[in-house]
């Protein structure tokens, strides 16, 4: 049975002091790029974060980055109204497609984006093992997650690859991005002609 009276108030207290909250804002910011441009300065604006004082932290915490990577980033505001940023290595699809030489996932259902080694996923996955929510994966378990990130942004894990075979699959694959965006295009004009 609960207590009642002060008793509660304090138990209640003391529940609540424990609760450990998530982080405050959860976004991807380009390395070294961080701006208080749209979309990033309007959402720290909405939550009270200064944003000079951000973009300054976070761009000085990225400057060993190639600039322009994806970087998911935590940030938490503290009670002294301080704030705490969280880096973490860029998202497991940059990693993949940037070892397939993709520029863009799936555009369709049967299609490959481009082909990765069982050697790209274990380089991948030591990368990424080293985020804080992989702590307690092994590497295995990993280059799991690697395979099946591959798998749902198009590319094809094989056991090997032969550059000149690759090499001529990009570019049938350039051709067929091309007439897709195309495609694409017209049916934009359509839509925008009929309003």
């Amino acid at each position: 049975m609960p207590p009642k009276g002060k008793g509660a108030a304090k138990v209640i207290k003391k529940v609540v002091d424990k609760v450990i909250h998530p982080p405050f804002l959860k976004t991807n910011i380009a390395a070294g790029q961080a701006a208080a441009a749209p979309p990033l300065g309007p959402q720290l604006g909405q939550r009270g974060i200064q944003i000079g004082p951000f973009c300054k932290q976070f761009n000085d915490q990225t400057n060993d980055i190639k600039p322009g990577i994806p970087i998911p980033t935590y940030v938490k505001l503290n009670p002294d109204r301080s704030i705490s940023i969280t880096i973490h290595k860029p998202p497991t699809s940059y990693f993949l497609k940037m070892a397939a030489g993709a520029r863009k996932g799936t555009i369709g259902r049967d299609d490959v984006a481009g082909k990765i080694s069982l050697k790209h996923v274990y380089e991948i996955a030591k990368i990424k093992i080293q985020d804080p929510q992989n702590r307690g994966n092994t590497l295995q378990d990993v280059c799991k997650q690697v395979i099946g990130t591959a798998h749902s942004v198009g590319i094809q894990v094989v056991k090997s690859l032969d550059p000149e075979e690759y090499a001529e699959f990009l570019e049938e694959r350039e051709e067929r991005l091309q007439q897709f965006e195309i495609e694409l295009e017209e049916v934009r004009k359509s839509k925008l002609l009929r309003l």
